[in-house]
Formats: C-alpha cells, sequence, structure tokens
C-alpha cells in the first residue's frame, strides 16, 4: 500500500493483519505496481504540493520536482533501489506485460512517460489531455488506456508508435480503467458522473454506461440540520479474476459497488467499508477485496462472497494505493 502523505509504501499481512514493513521511498507515493516477477515495487512519487479539485495553485507552497519519479523497491531487502526519472508530477502508471515499460501519467504536464524500465530512460513523451491519472495496459500490451480528468477523455494510445489513435468522451472526471481478460472491454470510473463507462477496446468506441445507485432520500421527518446523503463518487476499480464481476471504490459514500460484467449492472452495494476508499486491489484467488481507505488510515478486507467487511488493518497516513502480491507460477 502506499501511503501518500507518510512518504512510505506499508506491506500488510492480509492473513495476520499485521503491518510487516514501512519503507521510506519519498514524496507522495501513489501508484504502486509489483513487476511480474515478484522481486520488485515501483512506486510513482511527486514533489506537487497535494491540492484538490479547484485549488488556487498560486496559493501552494513551490513543487520539488527533484522528487519526481518512480521509485524501485527491492522486496527482498525491502528497500528503496533507485529513483527513475518519469517527468512532472507522476500519479499514476502501469507496466507492460513482459515487465520492460512503465507508461506514466503526469498529471501537472498533460503528458504520459513511457519508461525503460531496465535502463531508466525515456522513451517518449506523449502529450493528452489535462490532468491525466489512470493508465492501464490492454492485455494484449498493444494499446494503453489514460484517464484525463480535467478534459474528460480517455486516450489510447498504441505501444508501437507511442501516438495517440483514438479519443473517447467521457462523464465528469473519470478516474480508473479496468480491461477484460481478453482486452475486447473496457470500464471506466466516471467520479462526477457517478457512472462506469464501457469501452469497445478494439474499436475504442464508448458502447454504453452503468450508472451508480442514488443515495436513498432523507426521511421527511429528519431534522433540518441532517447531513445530506452522500452521493457515489466512483474511483478505483477491479475485476475478479474469474472475469464475472467488477469492484468499484466509491469514495465518500464509503462504499464499493459490484457489478455483474455479463448483464452490466449493479448487483449490489458494500456499505461503510471506510472513510473515502480510492485504491483497491484483489486477492489472486477472488475471494477478498482490500480497499485503501485514505481519510480512516486503513485497509479493508471484504469477503466477496458475502459482501461483508471483514476486518480494518490500521495503517495510519493516508492510504492511496494498493498492489496484491501475485500468486506464484
Amino acid at each position: 500500500m502506499s501511503d501518500e502523505t507518510g512518504g512510505n509504501i506499508v506491506i500488510v499481512d492480509a492473513g495476520s493483519g499485521e503491518v510487516r514493513e514501512r519503507i521510506a521511498v519519498g514524496k507522495r507515493p501513489r501508484g504502486l505496481h509489483i513487476s511480474p516477477d515478484r522481486t520488485l515495487v515501483y512506486v510513482a512519487l511527486s514533489g506537487s504540493p497535494i491540492a484538490g479539485p479547484g485549488v488556487d495553485e498560486s496559493k501552494l507552497p513551490p513543487a520539488d520536482r527533484s522528487a519526481d519519479g518512480i521509485g524501485v523497491v527491492d522486496l527482498a531487502s525491502k528497500k528503496l533501489l533507485r529513483l527513475i526519472k518519469s517527468g512532472q508530477d507522476p500519479e499514476s502508471f502501469d507496466i507492460s506485460p513482459d515487465g520492460k515499460t512503465a507508461y506514466v501519467s503526469n498529471e501537472d504536464a498533460a503528458e504520459v512517460t513511457i519508461i525503460d524500465l531496465a535502463n531508466g530512460t525515456i522513451l517518449k513523451r506523449v502529450k493528452v489531455g489535462e490532468e491525466p491519472e489512470g493508465v492501464r495496459v490492454r492485455p494484449d500490451g498493444k494499446v494503453v488506456y489514460v484517464t484525463c480528468e480535467g478534459t474528460n477523455e480517455v486516450k489510447a494510445i498504441d505501444t508501437a508508435s507511442f501516438a495517440v489513435v483514438a479519443s473517447m468522451k467521457m462523464e465528469g472526471r473519470p478516474r480508473g480503467i479496468e480491461f477484460t481478460s481478453d482486452g475486447k472491454w473496457a470500464f471506466v470510473t466516471n467520479e462526477n458522473g457517478a457512472s462506469v463507462s464501457v469501452i469497445d477496446a478494439t474499436a475504442h468506441k464508448v458502447a454504453g454506461k452503468i450508472d451508480m445507485p442514488k443515495p436513498a432520500a432523507p426521511p421527511s421527518d429528519a431534522p433540518k440540520d441532517a447531513p445530506a446523503p452522500v452521493p457515489p463518487l466512483p474511483m478505483g476499480v477491479v475485476i475478479s479474476p474469474d472475469g464475472t464481476h467488477l469492484y468499484v471504490t466509491l469514495g465518500r459514500a464509503k462504499s464499493v459497488a459490484v457489478i455483474d460484467v455479463a448483464t452490466r449492472t449493479v448487483a449490489k452495494v458494500i456499505e461503510e467499508v471506510g472513510t473515502r476508499p480510492w485504491g483497491i486491489g484483489i486477492s489472486p484467488d477472488g475471494k477478498t477485496l482490500f480497499t485503501a481507505n485514505g481519510r480512516s488510515g486503513d485497509i479493508s478486507l471484504i469477503d466477496t462472497a458475502s459482501g461483508t467487511v471483514e476486518r480494518h488493518i490500521a495503517t495510519g497516513g493516508s492510504p492511496w494505493g494498493i498492489s496484491v502480491l501475485p500468486a506464484a507460477r
């Protein structure tokens, strides 16, 4: 798990519920991935000051551009090995199926940086829309999708030519992306649109959307000063190993939506997961979900069969991203 405010990667044993390690990696760790060979953790680090949407950036402290990059952590020694320069304000990224290339969203620069991980060099900088965030490589490795919050679109980048081959208009503030294992479909969470867009990932065309359930209205006898129901704010997304369900964190609504992939409908909503769940992961056997709850400083473990929160593991700080150690091959 990445702790954005604490500057650490936190290694958690999901079985025992113990925090095993805290590894100092640098400023604002957010997106992270485990290498395909299970030996390294890559984490996006940023020297840009923390700021929410609509903040007057002229009033923020200056950025520390020397802190920007992809940190490389050795899982055996539990140490930061090096920092790969990756453009300004890296937020999220994905790694090619062969583990050789990283595609990094540089939020402040409106670009994607493509990195050779072996030698740490930048292969290409690709201009995309404003505030790029979510990044996902199609399973065949031929295309990478990038969500652009500021321009409400998804860009498709050809991984051979590094050219933008398609732009797809989304609803408000697209965040996360997930593909089906065959690469035919992609799902994009729209935070301000309270929906998940369905994309034909071969034609790069929007094929529909899945609306999140609206919160129930307060009863007529509720006090006038009672807090208003919090609408769903779709953010992180992960697909089950068998491809049958999508799990979507709903941010300040403190919940996770469970979507049936075949019918493209919300099967249920798991309530009271944690305070502002963002990052989400799933165990290799598909039995357990993990959510990073940024405001409550913990990780939730959720049983996918029953839809119940089995445990909260206190981590402290501001949990942002989650990467689950894949099953041994």
